[in-house]
Protein backbone atom coordinates (compact mmCIF):
# COMPACT_ATOMS: atom_id res chain seq x y z
CA UNK A 1 0.00 0.00 0.00
CA UNK A 2 1.14 3.52 -0.73
CA UNK A 3 2.91 4.78 2.45
CA UNK A 4 1.11 8.12 2.28
CA UNK A 5 -2.28 6.40 1.92
CA UNK A 6 -1.45 4.03 4.78
CA UNK A 7 -0.45 7.00 6.93
CA UNK A 8 -3.69 8.81 6.11
CA UNK A 9 -5.79 5.76 6.96
CA UNK A 10 -3.93 5.33 10.25
CA UNK A 11 -4.55 9.00 11.09
CA UNK A 12 -8.25 8.79 10.25
CA UNK A 13 -8.58 5.62 12.31
CA UNK A 14 -6.88 7.35 15.23
CA UNK A 15 -9.15 10.42 14.97
CA UNK A 16 -12.26 8.24 14.71
CA UNK A 17 -11.21 6.13 17.68
CA UNK A 18 -10.36 9.22 19.73
CA UNK A 19 -13.77 10.74 18.97
CA UNK A 20 -15.52 7.59 20.07
CA UNK A 21 -13.40 7.34 23.17
CA UNK A 22 -13.87 11.01 24.11
CA UNK A 23 -17.66 10.64 23.97
CA UNK A 24 -17.78 9.16 27.44
CA UNK A 25 -21.33 10.24 28.26
CA UNK A 26 -24.21 10.29 25.80
CA UNK A 27 -27.68 11.59 26.65
CA UNK A 28 -30.44 10.13 24.50
CA UNK A 29 -32.98 12.93 24.09
CA UNK A 30 -36.48 12.76 22.56
CA UNK A 31 -38.85 15.51 21.46
CA UNK A 32 -41.98 16.04 19.38
CA UNK A 33 -40.37 19.15 17.85
CA UNK A 34 -39.62 18.66 14.15
CA UNK A 35 -36.39 19.29 12.28
CA UNK A 36 -36.01 22.94 11.32
CA UNK A 37 -38.10 24.26 14.21
CA UNK A 38 -36.80 26.92 16.58
CA UNK A 39 -37.21 24.39 19.38
CA UNK A 40 -34.87 21.90 17.75
CA UNK A 41 -32.41 24.52 16.52
CA UNK A 42 -31.88 25.84 20.06
CA UNK A 43 -31.60 22.29 21.39
CA UNK A 44 -28.79 21.69 18.89
CA UNK A 45 -27.06 24.86 20.07
CA UNK A 46 -27.35 23.57 23.64
CA UNK A 47 -25.81 20.25 22.57
CA UNK A 48 -22.99 22.01 20.71
CA UNK A 49 -22.09 24.16 23.72
CA UNK A 50 -22.15 21.18 26.08
CA UNK A 51 -19.83 19.24 23.77
CA UNK A 52 -17.49 22.24 23.47
CA UNK A 53 -17.26 22.93 27.21
CA UNK A 54 -16.86 19.27 28.08
CA UNK A 55 -14.14 18.71 25.51
CA UNK A 56 -16.39 16.25 23.70
CA UNK A 57 -16.95 14.08 26.77
CA UNK A 58 -20.67 14.85 26.97
CA UNK A 59 -23.34 15.32 24.33
CA UNK A 60 -26.91 14.64 23.27
CA UNK A 61 -28.20 12.22 20.67
CA UNK A 62 -31.42 13.89 19.58
CA UNK A 63 -34.50 12.01 18.36
CA UNK A 64 -36.83 14.69 16.88
CA UNK A 65 -40.30 14.77 15.40
CA UNK A 66 -41.86 12.17 17.65
CA UNK A 67 -39.80 9.27 16.27
CA UNK A 68 -39.45 8.00 19.85
CA UNK A 69 -43.25 8.04 20.30
CA UNK A 70 -45.63 10.42 22.03
CA UNK A 71 -44.80 11.93 25.41
CA UNK A 72 -46.24 9.06 27.46
CA UNK A 73 -44.28 6.58 25.34
CA UNK A 74 -41.07 8.51 25.98
CA UNK A 75 -41.67 8.63 29.74
CA UNK A 76 -42.07 4.87 29.73
CA UNK A 77 -38.87 4.47 27.70
CA UNK A 78 -36.95 6.73 30.08
CA UNK A 79 -38.16 4.56 32.95
CA UNK A 80 -36.70 1.51 31.18
CA UNK A 81 -33.43 3.30 30.37
CA UNK A 82 -33.97 3.46 26.60
CA UNK A 83 -33.89 7.27 26.75
CA UNK A 84 -32.49 9.66 29.35
CA UNK A 85 -33.96 13.07 28.65
CA UNK A 86 -36.79 14.76 26.76
CA UNK A 87 -38.51 17.98 25.90
CA UNK A 88 -42.10 17.80 27.10
CA UNK A 89 -45.24 19.89 26.86
CA UNK A 90 -47.50 20.16 29.89
CA UNK A 91 -49.09 16.79 29.10
CA UNK A 92 -45.81 14.94 29.57
CA UNK A 93 -44.72 17.11 32.50
CA UNK A 94 -47.98 16.30 34.28
CA UNK A 95 -47.22 12.59 34.01
CA UNK A 96 -44.01 13.25 35.95
CA UNK A 97 -45.00 15.97 38.42
CA UNK A 98 -48.77 16.68 38.39
CA UNK A 99 -48.60 19.92 40.39
CA UNK A 100 -46.68 21.72 37.62
CA UNK A 101 -49.82 21.51 35.47
CA UNK A 102 -51.06 24.51 37.41
CA UNK A 103 -48.98 26.49 34.89
CA UNK A 104 -51.33 25.31 32.11
CA UNK A 105 -54.55 26.20 33.91
CA UNK A 106 -57.15 28.15 31.92
CA UNK A 107 -57.48 31.92 32.20
CA UNK A 108 -54.87 32.14 34.97
CA UNK A 109 -52.52 34.56 33.17
CA UNK A 110 -53.17 37.71 31.16
CA UNK A 111 -49.65 38.41 29.93
CA UNK A 112 -46.09 37.07 29.93
CA UNK A 113 -44.99 39.29 32.82
CA UNK A 114 -47.41 37.39 35.05
CA UNK A 115 -46.17 34.09 33.66
CA UNK A 116 -42.53 34.97 34.34
CA UNK A 117 -43.34 36.10 37.87
CA UNK A 118 -45.02 32.81 38.80
CA UNK A 119 -42.23 30.72 37.27
CA UNK A 120 -39.68 32.68 39.28
CA UNK A 121 -41.68 32.67 42.50
CA UNK A 122 -42.36 28.93 42.52
CA UNK A 123 -39.22 27.70 40.74
CA UNK A 124 -37.84 25.77 43.72
CA UNK A 125 -41.16 24.04 44.40
CA UNK A 126 -41.51 22.96 40.79
CA UNK A 127 -37.92 21.71 40.66
CA UNK A 128 -38.49 19.74 43.87
CA UNK A 129 -41.63 18.17 42.42
CA UNK A 130 -39.61 16.84 39.48
CA UNK A 131 -36.82 15.51 41.70
CA UNK A 132 -39.26 13.73 43.99
CA UNK A 133 -40.40 11.79 40.93
CA UNK A 134 -36.97 10.91 39.56
CA UNK A 135 -36.27 13.81 37.18
CA UNK A 136 -34.24 17.01 37.16
CA UNK A 137 -35.42 20.17 35.45
CA UNK A 138 -32.84 21.45 32.95
CA UNK A 139 -34.91 24.44 31.87
CA UNK A 140 -38.40 25.73 31.09
CA UNK A 141 -39.30 26.12 27.43
CA UNK A 142 -42.91 27.20 27.20
CA UNK A 143 -45.07 26.54 24.16
CA UNK A 144 -46.73 29.94 24.62
CA UNK A 145 -50.21 31.33 24.93
CA UNK A 146 -52.93 29.07 23.56
CA UNK A 147 -55.98 30.40 21.73
CA UNK A 148 -59.21 28.91 20.39
CA UNK A 149 -59.31 28.49 16.60
CA UNK A 150 -62.62 27.69 14.93
CA UNK A 151 -64.52 27.42 11.67
CA UNK A 152 -67.25 29.77 12.93
CA UNK A 153 -66.73 32.88 15.10
CA UNK A 154 -66.63 32.50 18.88
CA UNK A 155 -67.31 35.54 21.01
CA UNK A 156 -68.94 34.35 24.23
CA UNK A 157 -68.87 31.01 26.01
CA UNK A 158 -72.27 30.15 24.53
CA UNK A 159 -70.74 30.28 21.04
CA UNK A 160 -68.07 27.76 22.07
CA UNK A 161 -70.78 25.39 23.32
CA UNK A 162 -72.13 25.10 19.78
CA UNK A 163 -68.84 23.84 18.37
CA UNK A 164 -67.32 20.39 18.05
CA UNK A 165 -64.14 21.04 19.98
CA UNK A 166 -61.06 18.85 20.03
CA UNK A 167 -59.56 17.91 23.39
CA UNK A 168 -56.14 16.27 23.73
CA UNK A 169 -56.91 12.72 24.76
CA UNK A 170 -55.95 12.10 28.37
CA UNK A 171 -55.19 15.75 29.23
CA UNK A 172 -57.00 16.58 32.52
CA UNK A 173 -56.34 20.32 32.21
CA UNK A 174 -57.99 20.63 28.81
CA UNK A 175 -60.83 18.34 29.86
CA UNK A 176 -61.55 20.48 32.94
CA UNK A 177 -61.32 23.71 30.96
CA UNK A 178 -63.76 22.59 28.28
CA UNK A 179 -66.11 20.96 30.77
CA UNK A 180 -66.25 24.21 32.75
CA UNK A 181 -66.83 26.04 29.48
CA UNK A 182 -69.77 23.73 28.83
CA UNK A 183 -68.29 22.22 25.68
CA UNK A 184 -68.83 18.57 24.77
CA UNK A 185 -65.31 17.98 23.54
CA UNK A 186 -64.11 15.14 21.32
CA UNK A 187 -60.93 13.43 22.63
CA UNK A 188 -58.29 12.71 20.00
CA UNK A 189 -54.56 12.23 19.87
CA UNK A 190 -52.74 15.24 18.45
CA UNK A 191 -51.86 13.28 15.28
CA UNK A 192 -55.56 12.80 14.45
CA UNK A 193 -56.60 16.46 14.67
CA UNK A 194 -55.92 17.58 11.09
CA UNK A 195 -57.78 14.64 9.57
CA UNK A 196 -60.68 15.22 11.95
CA UNK A 197 -60.88 18.89 10.91
CA UNK A 198 -60.92 17.76 7.27
CA UNK A 199 -63.72 15.24 7.79
CA UNK A 200 -65.82 17.50 10.03
CA UNK A 201 -65.53 15.33 13.12
CA UNK A 202 -64.37 18.52 14.88
CA UNK A 203 -64.57 22.17 13.86
CA UNK A 204 -62.56 23.95 16.55
CA UNK A 205 -59.20 23.47 18.28
CA UNK A 206 -56.98 25.20 20.81
CA UNK A 207 -53.30 25.82 20.14
CA UNK A 208 -50.53 28.40 20.05
CA UNK A 209 -50.38 30.38 16.78
CA UNK A 210 -47.01 28.82 15.92
CA UNK A 211 -48.20 25.25 16.48
CA UNK A 212 -51.37 25.94 14.50
CA UNK A 213 -49.19 26.73 11.49
CA UNK A 214 -46.66 23.95 12.07
CA UNK A 215 -49.42 21.34 12.34
CA UNK A 216 -51.28 22.79 9.32
CA UNK A 217 -54.46 23.24 11.36
CA UNK A 218 -54.73 26.84 10.17
CA UNK A 219 -55.72 25.55 6.71
CA UNK A 220 -58.98 24.19 8.16
CA UNK A 221 -60.09 27.04 10.47
CA UNK A 222 -61.19 30.64 9.87
CA UNK A 223 -61.19 32.42 13.22
CA UNK A 224 -59.00 32.97 16.28
CA UNK A 225 -60.41 34.33 19.53
CA UNK A 226 -57.85 36.89 20.72
CA UNK A 227 -58.10 35.95 24.39
CA UNK A 228 -55.48 33.54 25.77
CA UNK A 229 -57.07 30.32 26.94
CA UNK A 230 -53.89 29.35 28.81
CA UNK A 231 -50.12 29.58 28.71
CA UNK A 232 -48.88 26.16 27.64
CA UNK A 233 -45.85 25.02 29.61
CA UNK A 234 -42.88 23.12 28.26
CA UNK A 235 -39.57 21.99 29.71
CA UNK A 236 -36.48 19.89 29.18
CA UNK A 237 -35.91 17.30 31.89
CA UNK A 238 -33.42 14.52 32.48
CA UNK A 239 -33.60 11.33 34.47
CA UNK A 240 -32.12 11.98 37.91
CA UNK A 241 -30.39 8.61 37.69
CA UNK A 242 -28.65 9.64 34.46
CA UNK A 243 -27.68 13.02 35.87
CA UNK A 244 -26.29 11.44 39.04
CA UNK A 245 -24.14 9.14 36.89
CA UNK A 246 -22.32 12.15 35.42
CA UNK A 247 -19.18 13.58 37.04
CA UNK A 248 -19.82 16.82 38.95
CA UNK A 249 -18.09 19.02 36.34
CA UNK A 250 -20.32 17.64 33.56
CA UNK A 251 -23.46 18.04 35.67
CA UNK A 252 -22.57 21.70 36.18
CA UNK A 253 -22.04 22.25 32.44
CA UNK A 254 -25.32 20.55 31.59
CA UNK A 255 -27.45 22.38 34.14
CA UNK A 256 -25.95 25.84 33.60
CA UNK A 257 -26.33 25.66 29.83
CA UNK A 258 -29.79 24.18 30.15
CA UNK A 259 -30.98 27.31 31.94
CA UNK A 260 -29.21 29.54 29.41
CA UNK A 261 -30.54 27.91 26.26
CA UNK A 262 -34.06 27.26 27.49
CA UNK A 263 -34.36 30.94 28.44
CA UNK A 264 -33.25 31.74 24.90
CA UNK A 265 -35.80 29.29 23.50
CA UNK A 266 -38.62 30.88 25.52
CA UNK A 267 -37.72 34.34 24.17
CA UNK A 268 -37.59 33.04 20.60
CA UNK A 269 -40.84 31.08 20.98
CA UNK A 270 -42.67 34.20 22.11
CA UNK A 271 -41.33 36.10 19.11
CA UNK A 272 -42.20 33.20 16.79
CA UNK A 273 -45.76 33.17 18.11
CA UNK A 274 -46.06 36.91 17.53
CA UNK A 275 -44.87 36.48 13.94
CA UNK A 276 -47.13 33.45 13.51
CA UNK A 277 -50.17 35.55 14.42
CA UNK A 278 -49.27 37.97 11.62
CA UNK A 279 -48.83 35.04 9.24
CA UNK A 280 -52.26 33.73 10.19
CA UNK A 281 -53.79 37.12 9.37
CA UNK A 282 -52.08 37.12 5.96
CA UNK A 283 -53.52 33.66 5.32
CA UNK A 284 -57.07 34.83 5.91
CA UNK A 285 -57.57 33.92 9.56
CA UNK A 286 -59.84 36.53 11.15
CA UNK A 287 -58.63 37.60 14.58
CA UNK A 288 -61.67 38.23 16.76
CA UNK A 289 -61.07 41.29 18.93
CA UNK A 290 -60.68 40.80 22.69
CA UNK A 291 -64.13 40.41 24.26
CA UNK A 292 -65.81 43.10 26.32
CA UNK A 293 -64.83 43.40 30.02
CA UNK A 294 -68.08 41.63 30.93
CA UNK A 295 -67.28 38.68 28.65
CA UNK A 296 -63.69 38.53 29.92
CA UNK A 297 -65.03 38.25 33.47
CA UNK A 298 -67.27 35.42 32.28
CA UNK A 299 -64.26 33.56 30.89
CA UNK A 300 -62.21 34.18 34.04
CA UNK A 301 -65.04 32.72 36.16
CA UNK A 302 -64.95 29.65 33.92
CA UNK A 303 -61.21 29.40 34.55
CA UNK A 304 -61.72 29.54 38.31
CA UNK A 305 -64.26 26.70 38.14
CA UNK A 306 -61.93 24.61 36.00
CA UNK A 307 -59.04 25.07 38.43
CA UNK A 308 -61.24 23.99 41.32
CA UNK A 309 -62.10 20.79 39.42
CA UNK A 310 -58.40 19.90 39.46
CA UNK A 311 -57.88 20.33 43.20
CA UNK A 312 -56.99 16.99 44.74
CA UNK A 313 -56.23 15.54 41.32
CA UNK A 314 -53.19 17.53 40.20
CA UNK A 315 -52.51 19.98 43.02
CA UNK A 316 -53.73 20.92 46.48
CA UNK A 317 -56.18 23.68 47.36
CA UNK A 318 -53.41 25.34 49.37
CA UNK A 319 -51.02 25.40 46.42
CA UNK A 320 -53.69 26.71 44.04
CA UNK A 321 -54.55 29.49 46.49
CA UNK A 322 -50.92 30.56 46.76
CA UNK A 323 -50.41 30.62 42.98
CA UNK A 324 -53.65 32.52 42.32
CA UNK A 325 -52.80 35.02 45.07
CA UNK A 326 -49.33 35.60 43.62
CA UNK A 327 -50.85 36.40 40.22
CA UNK A 328 -53.41 38.79 41.72
CA UNK A 329 -50.78 40.49 43.89
CA UNK A 330 -48.49 40.97 40.89
CA UNK A 331 -51.38 42.27 38.76
CA UNK A 332 -52.38 44.72 41.47
CA UNK A 333 -48.81 45.93 41.89
CA UNK A 334 -48.47 46.50 38.14
CA UNK A 335 -51.67 48.53 38.06
CA UNK A 336 -50.88 50.49 41.22
CA UNK A 337 -47.09 50.65 41.65
CA UNK A 338 -45.85 52.39 44.76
Amino acid sequence: MNPKLAGLLTFLLFVSSSALYSQEYLIKFATLAPEGSTWLNVMKEYDSEVRKESGGRLGFKIYPGGVAGDEKDVIRKIRFGQFNSAGFTGVGLGEIAPKVRILDCPFLFQNYDEVDYVYKTFDKEFAQAFEENGYVLLGWAEVGFVYIFSQSPIYRAEDARKTKMWVWEGDPIAEAALKSLGVSAIPLSITDVLTSLQTGLINSVYSSPLATIALQWFTKVKYMLNLPLADAAGAVVISKKKLDDLPPDLREILIRNGQKYMEKLTRLSREDNRKATETLKKNGIKIIAPPSPETVREYFAIGERARQMLVGKLFSEEFLTRVEKSVLDFRSHEKHPK
